[in-house]
């Protein structure tokens, strides 16, 4: 336990033999199917003519939404997300028809031989568009504590603004993804690329108009996901579906690069209104913040995106008095979704703009600003929702980062490098990451889990959780060995199916090996009792003047022993013959709910968190001021998982997750046209993250000696809180541009810092002298 161990499936992947959905086998009678989306943001259908496809030799089904057997419905939480376009098409992308074909050729010819018209209507293509129109998904949400608005006025230094941050590009590896072979009677069984199976499941069933029971979904990893496969999988899953429901016959839907961007949604846009009170020291009042979130053209998952801002947008800060305000706009591009962070980075991009804003104001360095207010860790701890901030680290991180980092040094050399260079300057900037882990919708903080122990001691591990590159099952197979006392060699955790464990949640909120580990831990612990009153009675019958009792029974080592008789021992493979032969199971099933947390949503106040994670990053880098080029120089990050399962795992998450972050904040621009059209929808067009990339000095260190009472093993998720260690980075190119005027004035900046914006901003800077 607590080893850095390899991904369990490292070897797979390097050598090919990793199992895909596409490399999934299937036999001669495999469909090819192909989604036909609307070229228009927002039109009439007039007229649709399918004959000419349907008869083209080779093409086996073409549905429209009236071929549809049961509810012409995807939306996951909110029924407004319909599978196929009926009337009316509402972004560019939006499924029309789909098609069965012999192959993926004669799929593409039959498309072009499709007859749909439709009638261009007026479209809403921009956050600023929405808001003047009025067109939102819901009604607004609002937090509150203190009075903002009072403590402004009194405040010594007031300053207000607005920041945009931008949308993204999941880009996983493997796109959108699902096979789909028809069973006995109704049987449907689902090979879908999700993050969350159990909705799969339900999704296919309400379209199919079937019962839940006939509908089985398997998911065995995916080729990266980020959140992109949270809801959206189940678009593509629907659609396997009711065309092999259509055919009878096996049908796949692997999207093509190209239109897996064009079809799906992206992390969410956002406009974040500010205004913000405090003292001469940077010491903050009151803030105020209105959120406003592009939600695309359906519900989705915007409003708990929204919820998790505005939980957010404190950052790692003690305001006394601030108000939140969110609104997610309806808008005519697809429906955005769920994106690592989940909204948490948009509402911290906020408030680190704030901060950021104070220190230049003041002519402080941010890392003082930042310092100055910070959570306390017995006074100064409640968030404005009403949590208290428990185990803080930050202050403790901060300490250990600055001076490992050598920030002051930095600072001073950085001072001179620009003072020296015209037409190259360096910036230099720390940022913190306080972030909440549990779904902020309460209910689904449970899991559930199967374990079966076969007679030979062997372990078959079945979970709700799903791999996603993460290393869920790496660290789910450690949790088992351990709590057993047996080696790794003996464990296998088997692909997630809705057949073994029912009813799950999806992996998401960062709490995958949080809830899942847990509900393993508990059908073990039940074996483990059993196991125990099986042995305990054998030890004694072999020496009947001492009893050996149950609660003394010890599974170490591939051992299990009695500790008040260390003598009396047997092999864990021999004691589960024994355990099999006085007719005692050893399968169990597990569950767990995370305790003490809840909320009211209508007040914005409880405790929707079960505990924070912390990270801090310092980064340095340099400006072609010619240019807008920009190099990460170096980054130091420490970063807070509790007690790491696998401190191996946990860097390379620390790590890609930053790199992520960078990629959002500085690289990775989403540009439509004015027709709603994405133009930048291949990886010649999109520019993620590279080698390039990655600092030149990147050092990576875990937290030591923080134990985490409320998780499993006294661990702490660590998928999502990194991503926003690269507001560091993004805040020292904006010091860097800064360094242009000598910090005499605020630079224009905005997320992404792509090479345009480094460069207007700094032509803007010169402007003004």
């Amino acid at each position: 336990m607590n080893k850095s161990i390899p991904h369990d499936s490292a070897i797979k992947h390097v050598s090919g033999e990793s199992v895909y959905i596409d490399d999934i086998p299937v036999h001669a009678q495999l469909l090819h199917g192909r989604v036909v989306y609307s070229p228009y943001a927002h039109a009439r259908i007039t007229r649709m003519d399918l004959s000419a496809t349907k008869a083209l030799p080779g093409v086996y089904a073409v549905l429209c939404a009236a071929d549809i057997p049961g509810l012409n419905q995807m939306g996951p939480v909110i029924h407004d997300e319909p599978c196929l376009a009926e009337k009316e098409v509402i972004c560019v992308g939006q499924a029309v028809v789909l098609i069965a074909a012999a192959s993926e050729d004669i799929a593409r010819e039959a498309e072009k031989l499709l007859q749909i018209t439709y009638e261009p209507l007026d479209t809403i293509l921009s956050i600023r568009e929405a808001i003047a129109k009025n067109s939102y998904l819901a009604p607004p949400r609002q937090m509150k504590r203190g009075d903002a608005e009072a403590a402004m006025k009194t405040a010594a230094h007031v300053i207000q603004g607005e920041i945009e941050t931008g949308a993204q590009e999941h880009w996983y590896l493997e796109t959108q993804s699902c096979l789909c072979i028809p069973g006995e009677d109704n049987e449907m069984n689902a090979f879908s690329s999700t993050q969350h199976p159990s909705e799969t499941q339900a999704i296919i069933a309400e379209v199919l108009g079937l019962p839940k029971n006939d509908v089985v979904v398997e998911i065995r990893r995916m080729g990266g996901a980020f959140g992109g496969k949270e809801t959206q999988a189940n678009w593509v899953a629907a659609w396997s579906a009711l065309l092999c429901r259509a055919t009878k016959r096996p049908v796949k839907i692997r999207l093509f690069r190209d239109d897996d961007q064009i079809i799906t949604g992206k992390r969410h846009p956002y406009l974040i209104r500010y205004e913000a009170g405090f003292d001469a020291s940077g010491k903050i009042s009151a803030v105020k913040f209105e959120q406003y979130a592009d939600g695309g053209c359906v519900t989705d998952l915007s409003m708990a995106i929204l919820e998790r801002a505005m939980l957010h947008a404190d950052s790692s800060y003690y305001i006394p008095n601030m108000l939140v305000i969110g609104r997610a706009c309806k808008t005519n591009l697809p429906s955005n979704t769920a994106f690592r962070g989940f909204g948490g980075p948009q509402g911290m991009a906020g408030m680190e703009t704030v901060i950021d804003r104070i220190a230049r104001h003041l002519k402080k360095d941010g890392a003082e600003i930042r310092k100055l207010n910070f959570y306390g860790e017995t006074t100064d701890n409640i968030t404005h929702y009403g949590q208290e901030v428990e185990l803080n680290r930050l202050h403790r991180m901060y300490d250990q980062l600055m001076a490992s980092s050598d920030y002051s040094k930095r600072r001073e050399d950085i001072n001179t490098f620009n003072a020296q260079n015209e037409f190259y300057k360096k910036g230099l900037a720390i940022t913190p990451v306080k972030f909440g882990i549990s779904f902020t919708t309460s209910f689904l903080n449970q899991a559930g889990a199967l374990v079966n122990i076969y007679k030979d001691g062997s372990v078959l591990v079945n979970h709700g959780g799903t791999e996603m590159g993460q290393g869920l099952n790496t660290k789910i197979m450690q949790i088992a060995a351990a709590e057993l006392g047996i080696g790794l060699e003996h464990i296998k955790v088997n692909a997630t199916n809705t057949s073994k464990v029912p009813n799950t949640s999806a992996t998401a909120a960062s709490a995958g090996t949080d809830l899942n580990g847990m509900a393993v831990k508990n059908a073990i612990d039940q074996l483990k009792g059993r196991i125990a009153a099986v042995v305990a009675e054998e030890f004694t019958k072999k020496q009947p003047a001492e009893k050996s009792l149950a609660a003394d029974i010890r599974f170490e080592e591939d051992i299990i022993s009695d500790s008040a008789h260390p003598e009396r021992t047997i092999p864990f493979g021999e004691a589960m013959t024994l355990v099999h032969f006085n007719q005692v199971s050893l399968s169990a099933a597990g569950f767990y709910r995370t305790p003490d947390i809840g909320w009211d949503k209508a007040t914005g106040w409880g405790k929707p968190f079960n505990y924070f994670a912390f990270g801090m990053c310092v980064s340095e880098v340099i400006v072609d001021t010619l240019t807008g080029f920009h190099k990460n120089l170096r980054t130091d990050i420490l970063h807070d998982v509790g007690d790491s399962i696998n401190p191996g795992l946990d860097i390379g998450q620390v790590e890609g997750g930053y790199i992520q972050g960078v990629g959002w904040c500085t690289t990775e621009e989403v540009k439509w046209n004015d027709k709603g059209h994405l133009l930048n929808h291949s990886p010649d067009t999109y520019k993620i993250p590279s080698v390039q990339d990655i600092p030149e000095d990147f050092r990576t260190h875990l937290l030591q000696e923080a134990p985490n009472p409320r998780a499993v093993r006294k661990s702490k998720a660590v998928a999502e809180p990194p991503l926003m260690l690269a507001f560091a980075t993004w805040l020292a190119i904006k010091d860097a541009v800064s360094a242009v005027g000598n910090h005499q004035h605020e630079p224009l900046f905005r997320l992404p810092a792509t090479n345009e914006v480094i460069l207007l901003s700094i032509e803007e800077l010169k402007k003004r002298g």
